[in-house]
């Protein structure tokens, strides 16, 4: 996906207030900023990948939905690269949401939280490698993608009960690719098999489309080698599972218009996987970030391109069915990338990088959305905001 950076000339500006005012309109006022609440149905955390400072923007969710962002910010004490992360998963949650993990790919590490309501308490940071951008967690291993192009690769790490991170030596392994561009690193269901999108094509490696597979170990080690499994479509991007190993990719086609598509697989025991329904097209563009909903019903998909939000049901058998292409839009100039759902499985949280705002919408039992309003403030305006994470 190519992403290029905006111009600050007079016009360009011009333009990003006029989205953030479009956007205002769609989707309702934001709601103000206010200080540090305790007493919430839940919480959505975003990341500014700021390079002078990476930051943590909370967000107090209430029973309806609806987001009041706060007043204050945490500091992760690293640095973010300013240009998002073109991730999926830089922030990630623990299962049982105590904890909250973020990735700092201009220093190399990775910042720890506890998570107190709206609240978080700095616990630590720790060296993570070459450039981390994406992290996975199943019971108490946690693994970051490495995304520098000097090596491509996973790396593990033990996880306390106190929720801080001790990496386990001699964890990286290479991604069978060295031009891979991860998209994602996903935990299976069952914590068995690790998976990771690679967004480039290798002309020279069978297949040239890629999702990586490492067997993990009951040491909490992955295998020394990934098996090289075929994508159905082009520069699969980022994933999501079922709770029955069946999972979606997202398929962005090198950004070509109106191209982008998801496919579904069964993951298979010996790490390989079978394609069940493939490249169904939403007719948009630049497909990047995806979820499952909790029910294992629906899947939404972030075009980062048309700045829309698709929509596909997802059958017991794993089988995907375009319900709408444009389930959601959020303005052509909005930028949608991270993507998360509350704990509870009502909301979706869409952080849009264009606009520097977090879009908040309901999830329908027939898998459509509603507006709830758009938060503003406290984030970046097209300059790298990356990483939501919700409960």
């Amino acid at each position: 996906m190519i992403k290029e950076k905006l111009t600050k000339c007079a016009r360009v500006i011009t333009a990003l207030v006029t989205a953030v005012a479009l956007q205002t309109i769609i989707f309702g006022a934001s709601a103000q900023a206010q200080p540090g609440l305790n007493k919430s149905a839940g919480a959505v955390f975003a990341m500014t990948n700021a390079t002078k400072g990476n930051e943590i923007v909370t967000y107090a969710r209430a029973s309806d939905g609806t987001l009041t962002r706060l007043n204050h910010v945490e500091k992760t004490r690293g640095l973010g690269q300013g240009v998002d992360t073109d991730t999926q998963g830089p922030l990630r949650l623990s299962p049982d949401n105590r904890f909250l993990y973020a990735v700092n790919p201009g220093s190399d590490n990775i910042s720890v939280f506890e998570v107190r309501g709206t609240q978080l308490k700095f616990l630590q940071i720790i060296p993570a490698g070459d450039q981390p951008l994406s992290l996975t967690i199943h019971g108490n291993l946690l693994y970051s993608l490495d995304g520098s192009v000097v090596g491509n690769g996973i790396r593990g790490f033990r996880i306390a009960p106190d929720g801080t991170l001790t990496e386990l030596p001699n964890s990286f392994r290479m991604l069978s690719s060295p031009i891979a561009v991860p998209g994602e690193i996903k935990f299976s269901p069952d914590g068995q098999t690790i998976l990771v999108t690679q967004k480039t094509t290798n002309v020279l490696l069978t297949p040239q489309n890629a999702i990586d597979a490492f067997a993990i170990g009951t040491d909490g080690y992955a295998s020394a080698m990934p098996i090289r499994n075929a994508s159905f479509g082009l520069r699969p991007f980022s994933l999501a599972f079922r709770n029955d190993d069946k999972l979606v990719v997202v398929e962005a086609f090198n950004a070509a218009q109106n191209l982008s598509a998801a496919s579904s697989y069964q993951l298979n025991a010996d790490g390989t996987i079978t394609a069940i329904s493939g490249s169904i097209p939403n007719g948009q563009t630049d497909v990047c970030w995806v979820l499952i909903s909790n029910d294992g019903r629906y899947v939404y998909a972030a075009n980062f391109g048309s700045g829309t939000i698709s929509s596909y049901s997802l059958s017991p058998s794993g089988s995907l069915t375009l319900l709408n292409g444009a389930a959601a839009s959020l303005g052509a100039m909005s930028q949608p990338v991270d993507i998360d759902v509350s704990a509870d499985g009502h909301y979706l949280y869409q952080l849009l990088r264009g606009t520097g705002a977090v879009a908040a919408l309901r999830i329908e039992a027939d898998g459509s959305l509603t507006s709830l309003g758009l938060v503003t403030g406290g984030l970046p305006v097209a300059d790298g905001a990356s990483g939501l994470a919700a409960y």
